[in-house]
């Protein structure tokens, strides 16, 4: 008989799924020509017109797998997280989901059992094969992940278009309407938010244009175009967020709603601010995902201990809780979150903000508007008469806002806010420099939440090591334990992406006041002596914070000191 085993039973399930008659079947099966496995597919196609997905899932049958229909899968970046892509093209397979301690992996070669088992050693999941079109796999594989976007073909077009030649453009020639322009603009904002970007830094050179991204608090490089398209890819961005595009010599701040300019399926906004730069103007985009929501407090890396004193600190009554750090240390979202714990029906919130950066159910929110006069000072005046039990101030900036600010937390509100400081003690010093009164900075404060974000190591490939000498000291006198630590791996792992640091945690030191320090602060004690009075309190600082992150295994020491220095 010319068929297999395996071919006849093929044949059979497709009898089964009603693809082939009996009739059909007879007739396949008493032909005299030797099948080959391709030469069956061939002649089910072509002659009984099999289509591929019917004939995947007549194969899948016969071997008592499930078929898997790789054409309609889309590549994301953490395809590859568990399995290497270069694993993936060898074998010829591909990760497509996971479910609990299970790993759902396509195969095109269903009779190959050592890959499962290799698969299984690799990653400590138990697989589950799925059936696939070798032809899908491939192709698949060959494309890569669809969302890294490739700008070689649009800067080549921008290439042709301002084609070096002996007249110089003018500024005004150069068009910011022109498509490769309107392209390049919305693929540096894709690929950033592909590759989990912070902030967009697009910077004029001498000769060049610099386009960086900020990935888990680090700036990496990421293209290089003409200098002349400088200009119009500046103004493309201005009227993406409605910009004057004539003014050059003022910095502007302004919003991108991206959805507007795109066909894919990503809502983000992009807060824009421009600024006159001494070869052309800087633009640098803060990506704000509408899709993600904000994190509960325990994800945010407080300790236990930290977690417990600032849940209680925020269902106060009345008072001023602060958060002070630098650009880009989380205060904004771990206020969100605080909100997001406390909100109820029973109370009532008010947030003024600039811009609105995450938008909350249950939660009214205020956007701040300058140029008529709608600013922080304002809304909180405006605020104070409509019967608010909470208030969400984005910025503590100047005396006006402080001194309402202070007077909010004095007359029964709760008052949350931000401001720019290095630690939490020398918050008082800060706002005895606006004009504000100690015995009204102590009357009123609460607590101050002073934060840090510190990359997190990867669990996949961080090294186990035993410090010694200044390392060990510096845990030692920290946290006063030492014991094997993790440091990064150099060469990272696909996970990682090779950087051997995947994903942001945050270091807090909280300083809640207490009867000491409330007389240390009307006394105009220094900040060095309200350190010491708030550690007596039980204050861990952020080194020792960063520490306890390190002992955790969460980060490493030179992560931890390259975000803090240690303590005096």
């Amino acid at each position: 008989m010319p068929l297999g085993k395996i071919q006849t039973q093929i044949v059979a399930k497709l009898v089964e799924l009603g693809r082939l008659t009996e009739a059909q079947r007879d007739d396949i099966a008493g032909r005299p020509d030797e099948f080959s496995g391709e030469a069956l597919d061939r002649l089910l196609q072509d002659e009984f017109k099999v289509s591929s997905f019917h004939l995947l899932a007549a194969k899948a049958r016969a071997f008592g797998l499930a078929p898997c229909n790789v054409a309609h899968y889309r590549l994301v970046p953490t395809t590859f997280e568990r399995l290497a892509q270069e694993f993936c093209q060898e074998n010829l397979i591909l990760p497509v989901g996971q479910v609990g301690e299970l790993l759902i992996v396509a195969f095109a070669n269903p009779f190959d059992l050592s890959v499962p088992a290799k698969i299984q050693e690799m990653t400590g999941l138990r697989v589950v094969r799925q059936l696939a079109r070798e032809k899908d796999l491939r192709d698949k594989l060959n494309k890569g992940v669809e969302t890294s976007v490739d700008f070689s073909e649009v800067v080549q077009q921008i290439g042709m278009e301002y084609a070096e030649s002996e007249t110089e453009f003018k500024d005004d020639e150069v068009s910011e309407e022109s498509g490769p322009i309107i392209q390049l603009a919305n693929r540096i904002i894709e690929e950033a938010h592909y590759a989990g970007t912070s902030d967009i830094h697009i910077e004029p050179w001498e000769k060049e244009v610099i386009v960086r991204y900020r990935i888990d608090g680090v700036c990496q490089e990421k293209l290089r175009l003409p200098a002349k398209v400088g200009p119009s890819l500046v103004a493309r961005l201005k009227i993406m967020c409605n910009l004057d595009i004539a003014e050059r010599r003022l910095p502007q701040d302004g919003r991108i709603v991206f959805k507007n300019f795109t066909k894919k399926s990503l809502d983000i906004d992009l807060r824009v601010s421009t600024a006159p730069l001494n070869h052309g103007e800087g633009v640098v985009m803060r990506i704000l995902d509408k899709q993600k929501s904000t994190l509960p407090l325990p994800a945010l890396g407080f300790t236990e201990e930290n977690l417990a004193k600032y849940r209680n600190v925020i269902t106060q009554p009345y008072g001023m809780v602060l958060h002070c750090g630098p650009t880009g240390s989380g205060k904004s979202m771990t206020l969100y979150s605080a909100l997001n714990e406390i909100n109820s029906p029973e109370l009532v919130i008010r947030t003024a903000e600039d811009p609105i950066e995450y938008t909350l159910a249950g939660i009214n929110q205020m956007q701040m508007h300058r140029q008529i006069g709608l600013t922080f000072a304002s809304a909180l005046r405006a605020f104070l008469r409509q019967d608010p039990d909470i208030i969400l101030v984005g910025e503590i900036r100047d005396q006006e806002t402080a001194e309402i600010a202070v007077e909010a937390a004095l007359t029964g509100h709760l008052l949350i806010s931000t401001l720019h400081t290095n630690d939490a003690p020398s918050t008082v010093a800060r706002l005895t420099d606006m004009g504000i009164e100690p015995f009204m900075i102590s009357s009123s404060l609460l607590c101050v939440c002073a934060q840090r974000l510190m990359r997190r190591i990867c669990k996949q490939c961080r090294v186990s090591y035993e410090p010694k000498g200044r390392e060990q000291e510096l845990l030692q006198t920290a946290i006063g334990w030492s014991g094997p630590i993790y440091k990064r791996n150099p060469h990272g792992c696909p996970k990682c992406n090779s950087g051997g640091y995947k994903g942001r945690v945050g270091i807090h030191e909280l300083m809640i006041t207490n009867e000491e320090l409330v007389e240390g602060i009307n006394k105009k004690l220094e900040t060095a002596e309200l350190k010491k009075i708030a550690v007596r309190g039980g204050m861990k600082t952020l080194h020792q914070d960063s520490m306890i992150k390190v002992r955790d295994g969460l980060s490493s020491i030179e992560e931890a000191l390259g975000t803090v220095p240690p303590d005096l």
